[in-house]
């Protein structure tokens, strides 16, 4: 036997082994829970052909038989709510093979050359990863409760845009080895109990709503924490068991594009650069001002670029041009992009299911004058109320119109001022942003078929639809923690100094593919304000600030334009 043979049969016996392991215990479990019953029985039968006669064994036979009515009867609620409860699924776009065909060919032709199943269906998810997600567990709604014989194949949408075709199949390849190991018939059994009692304990932690699940309460905590337990034993033999299938389905891809492999894993880690870079800096801008990006995956294809061009890490980045890209795959890649780009700003920001007044998509050429002037005057005008708030007068030289000139003047008085300015701002925040909260309930049942509704449009085939969100409220994945006092402080601080710029010095609003909203000078990018708004805000010194602003010709005693 060959050493790729061996490997692959060590990992894939170690699988089995542990799938085994875990029906063990769900046998002991079921072994429990009719003992009681099984020994009432055994007492009703000796006492039927006269061998436990008596008060005594009467008593005893009843007490038993009620023992075991009660843990039968708890058993079959753990095990209604274990097959009834929804596992977590990862909310994904649905991809119909009429969206992709080129790309279920090349999935299938993968599948075929690995000698395993292929994956029931595609979905694209807005993250840098892919795997295999079981869907078939009976409780799962639409396509999915036609028992699947093979797992969904969820493919990282930033890999489809970056990524040359050849490179995405070299990538697949080991994720599409496992579905051999998912259509063994005592890991496709393990994985759907583990999931099963996975489900079972996230539906107990829900809150209760409605009288009725409110009645239940207490039912459903002992359940839940029934499953917990056996959740618990389980833990370690589950994750023994994926090992083993990860490794099996490693060594079985070893033979198919090993070499480009290599290659391959680097622009993964090129991707997961970009992608985080956009999110944070990029996106997460626009999803604040109630905008979100329609068009994130071609992003990142600029962003990289702009990488491979500031660090030189893409290295042979202009030969690859020349290979097709896998979103050459897809029928409608600005449908699928569009599709993504909402999930995304749901997954880690928690904007709306669909675009309204205060969610609208906007493009990249929009971008500048949409978000990031719009960005910087609202961030002026809040500045701006909570100085009138804490009665600081207009600067000594102007009239009563908002000017840099009377924030520059009150953050010079000393730091007292500028902590005080930090906490009105945080409070006003604060205030806005829970403003919005009310205005965006959290993903609910309904709201998920929305979003999987609008996915389902955009991948061109409506019976795809999965409205699998689960009931946890969105963000499912915040891309930062909440802003200190002072971030927020120096953050309006250079809004108001752009603003003072684009106003009175003939500068512009522009984008930077590496970090979001960025100030234009002269069509160049100013990348050195930083540092003087610090000065100013943590020391009260205005010199470096005042020396900035007469390199860019700016006016601070102009007014300035607030929305």
């Amino acid at each position: 036997m060959s050493g790729t043979g061996t490997g692959e049969e060590l990992g894939a016996r170690a699988a089995r082994v542990r799938a085994r392991a875990l029906l063990r215990i769900r046998g002991r479990a079921t072994a429990v829970a009719v003992l009681p019953a099984a020994l009432a029985v055994v007492l009703f039968a000796a006492g039927a052909q006269g061998f436990a006669d008596g008060s005594g064994w009467a008593a005893a036979r009843w007490a038993v038989a009620g023992c075991a009515v009660v843990v039968l009867l708890i058993a079959a609620a753990v095990a209604i709510t274990v097959v009834r409860a929804k596992p977590a699924v990862s909310p994904t776009v649905p991809l119909g093979e009429k969206a992709a065909p080129d790309l279920y060919r090349l999935v299938h032709d993968l599948a075929d050359r690995l000698g395993v199943p292929a994956p029931s269906a595609i979905a694209l998810t807005p993250d840098c990863d892919s795997w295999l997600e079981d869907r078939s567990h009976p409780s799962a709604g639409g396509p999915a409760r036609r028992a699947q014989a093979a797992p969904v194949l969820v493919i990282g949408s930033p890999f489809l845009w970056w990524m040359r075709v050849a490179e995405l199949r070299a990538v697949l390849a080991p994720v599409v080895a496992g579905t051999g190991s998912s259509a063994h018939p005592d890991i496709a059994a393990a994985r759907r109990f583990v999931r099963g009692l996975d489900g079972a304990v996230a539906d107990a932690s829900v809150p209760a709503r409605g009288p009725v699940r409110r009645a239940l309460r207490l039912p459903r905590a002992f359940v839940g924490r029934i499953a917990r337990i056996l959740l618990r034993s389980c833990r370690g033999h589950a994750a023994e068991m994926e090992r083993g299938v990860a490794a099996a389905a490693s060594t079985r891809a070893q033979a198919v594009d090993y070499g480009l492999r290599i290659v391959a894993q680097e622009q993964v880690g090129l991707a997961y650069a970009g992608w985080d870079r956009l999110l944070t800096r990029v996106a997460l801008p626009a999803w604040r001002m109630g905008r979100w990006p329609s068009q994130l995956d071609a992003g990142v294809v600029s962003a990289l670029t702009e990488l491979s061009r500031r660090d030189r890490l893409a290295e042979g980045y202009a030969s690859r041009l020349g290979e097709r890209p896998a979103c050459d795959l897809l029928e409608e890649p600005g449908a699928a992009d569009e599709a993504a780009s909402l999930l995304a700003a749901r997954l880690f920001h928690g904007g709306p299911a669909e675009t309204g007044p205060d969610w609208a998509p906007v493009d990249w050429q929009q971008y500048p004058d949409e978000v990031v002037d719009r960005k910087w005057r609202s961030e002026a005008a809040r500045l701006h109320r909570v100085l009138d708030a804490m009665g600081v007068p207009p600067a000594a030289a102007v009239g009563g119109v908002p000017t840099l000139a009377r924030v520059v003047e009150h953050l010079e008085t000393g730091e007292h001022g500028g902590e005080a300015l930090a906490a009105g701002i945080s409070a006003a925040v604060a205030r806005e942003e829970a403003e919005a909260q009310e205005r965006v309930p959290d993903a609910a049942p309904g709201g998920s078929a929305q979003a999987g509704g609008s996915a389902g449009s955009a991948s061109g085939s409506g019976d795809d639809v999965l409205a699998l969100w689960g009931p946890d409220p969105l963000p499912l994945f915040p891309l930062q923690p909440p802003r200190t006092g002072t971030d927020l402080l120096a953050d309006h601080v250079a809004a108001m100094v752009c603003c003072a710029a684009v106003d009175t010095a003939g500068a512009a609003p522009g984008l930077d593919w590496l970090d979001g909203p960025t100030l234009l000078v002269d069509g160049e990018r100013r990348a050195d304000l930083g540092s003087p708004v610090l000065s100013l805000i943590e020391e009260g010194d205005a010199g470096p600030l005042r020396t900035w602003l007469a390199s860019v010709g700016v006016r601070t005693d102009k007014p300035v334009r607030l929305v």
